[in-house]
């Protein structure tokens, strides 16, 4: 029987055209972008408002920058888009949108990135730029090594909560950086983890990569870097500029090693992992930890103290 396709435009017409491009900017990842308020909320000062807009510039800047790179990055993999179980549904790879719309959107986005970018000063230009720099190597080769495909895309996170410090003029601690940095490749080894055994036999059909890895080597990786981000965060509720500012710090860590674990077991546990923003907020334990966490960070934050453990 052969398969009956809708043109690009007849698909549309048949399809909410908002709808089909919100999923083209995959507006849902923009919650990754949420790192950037890292630094304003561990340096949150009630005297200095205009941090919030420099701050909300910042996400902005990030969420429109990375839409242009995913639109790029589903330009150049539609073929292979369409050889996985998911991704087949992706706009350009269904045929909801032509090539040449794609590329006039990813246009308008990234002038809107660098334009937002601009407006948070030149070292949060060229923290934007760095970003999109990146990704334009992961998509030109990296993003087929194994390993350095993960990195890639960490960095990227990393890159997310300096634009936030860099914004608002403050420094940011290394453990905080470390932390991330190690969160992001748990989450991103996650994911291929997932990938790998979703895709089987035909993994590398979907994404080059994938065919270099073992279950094994992803099992152990999730669970390393899960490890690291623990000590990472623990270290820098104990040893940071901010913990000494507010020795209370350390109350938020058990939330996010209870986030972590439950994550783990989630993985491992339910095959999951392979949209880490989705499950983040599907898991109602994995939800409660972060919203427990932001409430611990702003109590800590407004004044609380416990004589238990003053310095």
């Amino acid at each position: 029987m052969t398969e009956t396709r809708l043109t690009p435009s007849e698909a549309v017409t048949s399809t909410s055209r908002v709808s089909v491009y919100l999923r083209l900017l995959r507006v849902k990842q923009w919650s990754k972008n949420l790192l950037v308020f890292a630094a304003l909320i561990f340096s949150f000062d009630p005297t200095h408002l205009d941090r919030f807009v420099l701050t909300f510039e910042a996400f902005f800047a990030m969420c429109f920058a990375c839409s242009a790179t995913y639109i790029y990055n589903d330009i150049r993999d539609a073929a292979k888009d369409r050889n996985h179980p998911k991704k087949r549904s992706r706009p350009i790879a269904a045929g909801l949108v032509t090539v040449p719309q794609a590329r006039s959107v990813a246009a308008v986005c990234l002038a809107v990135g660098l334009g937002l970018g601009w407006l948070t000063g030149l070292t949060g230009f060229v923290i934007v730029v760095t970003y999109l720099a990146v990704q334009v190597a992961y998509n030109l080769g990296l993003k087929a090594q194994p390993v350095a495909d993960v990195y890639t895309i960490a960095s990227g996170f990393i890159l997310r909560a300096m634009l936030g410090a860099a914004a608002i003029h403050v420094p940011i601690s290394a453990w905080l950086l470390y932390c991330t940095g190690a969160l992001s490749l748990m989450l991103g080894f996650g994911k291929r983890r997932h990938e790998f055994l979703l895709l089987g036999d035909d993994a590398g059909a979907s994404r080059d990569s994938l065919v270099h890895y073992t279950a094994g080597a992803l099992d152990a990786l999730v669970i390393m870097f899960a490890c690291a981000a623990a000590i990472c965060y623990g270290i820098y509720t104990i040893e940071s500029a901010t913990a000494a500012k507010y020795p209370t710090l350390i109350i938020t860590a058990p939330f996010v090693f209870y986030g972590i674990t439950r994550y783990v077991l989630v993985v491992f546990a339910g095959e999951e992992g392979g949209e880490p923003e989705e499950m983040l907020f599907r898991d109602k334990h994995i939800l409660a930890s972060i919203l427990l966490f932001l409430t611990s960070a702003a109590l800590v934050l407004s004044g609380l103290r416990l004589n238990l453990l003053e310095r």
